[in-house]
């Protein structure tokens, strides 16, 4: 697996850690996705590491939707790979290797989904532009980072710059161990 250069990125080699076995105890996919996805719709997971939310959202998706689960690491999307093929789900997962500086994708979705991986994005304003025009109008977009590592005064102030970039600021959903905040493009 390639090593990453980007020393804020979770590099592939503690994919394991996002895996581990209690944190779905913590931060189950299902309950915390249930009240955002729908059956057919269109969704891209940002930052999908080795996919511990990816296969819930294929699951809930039904056989009519689709998640594209993007990462910058080749490595991370190796992984989920090597899960989902010999799968049903493989064909509603769409694996995207995204570029350095951008997420890379034109395709429209219904929901954008940055779980913990915001704050390594070195320019968000361009990040929140990028989204911005990847979400549908009235899509929604589900960030949530870790609260031992961004702080309520940094969290906010992304939250400030993502109303600037046009998003309507929906609920703050409760996630263990998180800052999480639900959003509508207008």
């Amino acid at each position: 697996m390639e090593k990453e250069t980007n020393q804020r990125v979770c590099p592939v080699e503690n994919a394991g850690m996002l895996e581990h076995p209690l944190r779905r105890l913590f931060q189950n996919p299902s309950k915390i996705l249930k009240p955002y996805i729908k059956p057919g719709m269109n969704i891209l997971e940002f930052g999908c590491g080795p996919g511990f939310f990816t296969l819930d959202i294929a699951k809930m998706l039904g056989e009519s939707g689709k998640v594209i689960a993007a990462d910058l690491q080749e490595g991370m999307l190796e992984i989920v790979r090597k899960k989902i093929q010999n799968t049903a789900l493989k064909d509603r997962i769409e694996l995207f290797k995204c570029p350095q500086d951008k997420i890379g994708i034109t395709e429209q979705v219904d929901l954008f989904l940055a779980f913990y991986v915001v704050h390594e994005v070195p320019d968000q304003h361009r990040l929140f532009t990028e989204i911005k025009s990847i979400l549908k109008p009235g899509g929604k977009l589900l960030i949530v980072e870790p609260g031992f590592h961004v702080k309520k005064k940094e969290f906010e102030a992304m939250t400030g710059n993502l109303i600037d970039a046009g998003f309507i600021v929906e609920s703050r959903p409760k996630v263990c161990f998180s800052r999480a905040i639900i959003l509508k493009n207008k």
